[in-house]
């Protein structure tokens, strides 16, 4: 399958991020398998895969946590750690726990305090959307709270890159549009975002590109645009009426370039890698379809459909 990659600088100045066939395992599993990547100045992006393909992995070798068996990592042309260091990057992970028996003030406080860089410590709290619950213990606070607290520390100082890893897990839809607000923001500023999630819609909303891993492969790279053309199907439905509703199962099965196919009722929806081969099948077979679509798929029907196929 080929996937299509936009034109980007390749110049080291225009260079946030570097992978150089990466390579980590653990035991017998390849968790990155040969990733090469690069990452440029003022970019939203979405990092997605399934379950197991090398997300957390890749976010911990970008950050330094473990170091990779092959390959370079390289950040604004230095080491993770260098880079880390100097107060170029921060960070907000589903591993660690928060600081017990500390307000939201005194754990942002300290975050700032240790920031090369840091931003004061009430607009850290407002931007963040924590500055009402600033005197709340963090042992009290709810998913969502914490994760917003997390977010805080991530944007202590005037890091260059952000790197997120599932950050609106556990909020609601109201703070989860305040969150992505904010990153809008941030990115406007140039900084560049790099996001792991399993939410499509808010990838296929927010990111400005997005990278799909797969068993720790890098399988496509493109706008979400890209990504859906890349999958290289398109979603079939109509309603059956009349006679037609007692038509054989295995023969709508049986259409041709069908990838996927449901029936719900007298609705059918099907996926297809040739849509007008399809529709003319259909007819062919004598039926006569009502409420007939032909469209693009959907970022997570072309994320399923490009990670099956790989």
């Amino acid at each position: 399958m080929k996937t299509t990659t936009p034109t980007r600088p390749d110049t080291a100045s225009a260079t946030v991020v570097s992978f150089g066939h990466v390579t980590k395992s653990y035991g017998a599993v390849r968790a990155v398998d040969g990733l090469t990547l690069a990452l440029h100045p003022g970019e939203t992006v979405a990092l997605l895969g399934p379950n197991g393909a090398g997300k957390s992995s890749t976010l911990d070798l970008l950050l330094g946590l473990r170091p990779a068996d092959s390959g370079t990592v390289r950040l604004f042309g230095t080491t993770p750690r260098e880079a880390v260091a100097a107060g170029r990057v921060g960070a907000m992970l589903q591993s660690g726990g928060l600081m017990e028996d500390v307000s939201v003030r005194e754990i942002v406080t300290l975050g700032c305090a240790l920031h090369p860089r840091a931003h004061p410590v009430d607009e850290v709290l407002r931007r963040a959307g924590v500055a009402d619950i600033a005197d709340r213990r963090v042992d009290k606070l709810s998913g969502g709270q914490e994760q917003r607290v997390r977010f805080a520390l991530a944007t202590a100082g005037a890091n260059d890159l952000i790197v997120l890893d599932e950050p609106t897990t556990g909020m609601d839809v109201t703070s989860r549009q305040s969150f992505w607000a904010t990153l809008r923001e941030q990115a406007g500023q140039g900084r560049t975002i790099l996001f792991a999630t399993h939410y499509l819609e808010e990838a296929d909303a927010i990111a400005d590109r997005v990278l799909v891993l797969h068993k720790g492969r890098l399988i496509a790279d493109g706008t979400a645009a890209e990504i859906k053309a890349s999958a290289g199907a398109r979603k079939v439905s109509f309603d059956l009426t009349g006679a037609d509703l007692d038509v054989d199962e295995s023969v709508l099965r049986a259409l041709p370039a069908l990838s996927r196919y449901e029936r719900h009722g007298a609705t059918v929806r099907l996926q297809s890698r040739d849509a007008d081969a399809t529709v003319h099948a259909v007819y062919a077979l004598g039926l006569h379809p009502r409420n007939l679509e032909v469209a693009g798929l959907g970022l997570e029907q072309a994320f399923i459909a490009l990670t099956e196929e790989a």
